[in-house]
């Protein structure tokens, strides 16, 4: 077993869909995946480290600013922080996917873990940025593409290690922590609804109702 759980999950439900769709057109008799469902393991999730101290996480926005590695490492963590997407949701964007002058990033739903596609808006300090980029890789399919081949995406293991270089150890920032600092202090902020809070990192609300 390879504990892809998740992925377990996910095939259950998809190929249980197929087959009720044949058994309403009259293609098959029942679905099969019915009697696998609850005995499937679940996923347990994964705490990422994250600072969501102000202090200390306005320590780790002073350090990345002065990075001294590559450029756009430095543009990636800077624009986890402020748009806090999944690291490889961002690692592996395309620039056809931006529309800088709409202040607007499309995640198409093939990108997304949910697979549902997410529009992210874009601040004025994240477009600076991306326009920066684009001097870099904008001839390129690719926004951050690895350093050994431009048809390849950044690593995330590129990020932690940029992390680790600025002094902080994979139990006190991630790059998946991003997230996890975002909804912890804008939820502590009380400055936004936490619906919409919620809505910036494409968490799936739990309860039908509200997500509807």
């Amino acid at each position: 077993m390879r504990g892809r759980y998740e992925t377990a999950r996910r095939l259950r439900s998809t190929i249980g869909g197929v087959f009720r769709y044949a058994a309403a057109t009259a293609r098959a008799d029942t679905d099969p995946t019915f009697a696998l469902r609850g005995a499937l393991t679940a996923p347990q999730r994964k705490s990422w480290a994250a600072l969501t101290e102000p202090k200390a996480f306005g320590a780790l926005l002073r350090a990345i600013d002065g990075y001294e590695g590559e450029a756009t490492t430095t543009a990636a963590l800077k624009l986890l922080a402020l748009l806090f997407p999944r690291p490889g949701e961002l690692r592996a964007a395309h620039w056809s996917a931006f529309k800088l002058d709409e202040g607007l990033w499309t995640v198409l739903e093939a990108r997304m873990k949910m697979r549902r596609p997410h529009r992210v808006p874009l601040s004025k300090q994240a477009v600076a940025i991306l326009k920066d980029v684009q001097q870099l890789t904008g001839p390129g399919t690719l926004v951050f593409p690895s350093i050994r081949s431009v048809l390849r995406p950044m690593s995330e293991n590129t990020l932690n290690a940029a992390l680790r270089r600025l002094g902080f150890t994979k139990d006190e920032m991630t790059s998946h922590g991003f997230r996890a600092r975002a909804s912890s202090m804008l939820n502590e902020s009380r400055f936004w609804h936490p619906v919409a809070i919620e809505r910036q990192p494409a968490h799936v609300e739990e309860n039908s109702v509200r997500r509807a």
